[in-house]
């Protein structure tokens, strides 16, 4: 399928490894111009040739905002961001969870996307095709036991997606969010991990577990998410806004 997306001008935040880097991998086949951000410099620095990328942490509001007005700058414009970046968070009870582990889980899953979207906004309303894809999770929707702050972040992203269609609509501005469930690679396993540890049970048991409630028991991968946020950027899903469209298996529970 041609989704017409060649010379597109992209935004991905966190796109050095893991879901981002196939986010960005999947806008280049599709003959985008890519720009992204990341802690990860040596993923940076293994990136195709041409992609604009730069070392920033999220969290920090005035990088994230100088990094967006160049990128800009260097892609000529902008048609389409990925707010991509995010972290596990803590597990635990909410009684032992520090506060400042909460406040850095908030600023980098949902406050580091109302930076980059302010940003973004007055370049977007220029562009024929514009649109926002907001990554949070299916614990945005179902909640997550023992992991309460990024479950709140995550919550947090579909009202600012649902916000932002509403809002941006008029300008002919799509706004999503894309709820992955249980997605392969190493994150995914730090956090079964970090689960069963918290439950005194294996990783073995933990994951058994989180696939109970699954109806395809197998991870999601990257790739996959990166195939639904491609559509989403393309003009086939022009009347698609406000959507906070679940890649996750049919998991009823998370916890």
């Amino acid at each position: 399928m041609d989704l017409s997306l060649t010379n597109a001008r992209v935004i991905v935040t966190a796109g050095a490894g893991g879901i981002g880097r196939a986010i960005v991998e999947g806008f280049l086949a599709e003959g985008a111009h890519v720009a992204t951000c990341d802690i990860d410099v040596s993923g940076l620095d293994s990136l195709p040739d041409g992609v604009f990328h730069r070392a920033v942490d999220v969290s920090d509001a005035v990088a994230l905002g100088t990094f967006m007005d160049d990128a800009v700058q260097a892609l000529g414009g902008l048609d389409c961001l990925v707010n991509n970046a995010g972290i596990a968070g803590p597990t635990g009870r909410i009684e032992d969870i520090p506060l400042d582990a909460v406040q850095e889980c908030l600023n980098i899953c949902l406050i580091s996307q109302f930076t980059t979207i302010g940003c973004a906004v007055p370049h977007l309303r220029k562009s024929a095709n514009a649109s926002i894809i907001n990554v949070s999770s299916l614990a945005g929707r179902l909640g997550f036991k023992l992991r309460s702050p990024y479950a709140a972040a995550k919550w947090g992203v579909i009202g600012l997606t649902k916000s932002m269609a509403m809002e941006l609509g008029d300008d002919g501005i799509r706004v999503n969010a894309l709820l992955p469930g249980l997605v392969a690679g190493d994150r995914q396993r730090r956090v079964l991990e970090a689960r069963a540890n918290a439950q005194g049970v294996s990783f073995e048991e933990a994951e058994r577990d989180a696939f109970a409630r699954t109806s395809i028991k197998e991870y999601v991968t990257p790739e996959q998410l990166a195939d639904q946020v491609v559509y989403l950027a393309s003009a086939r899903a022009r009347t698609i806004s406000g959507q906070a469209i679940s890649v996750c298996g049919d998991t009823g529970m998370l916890g």
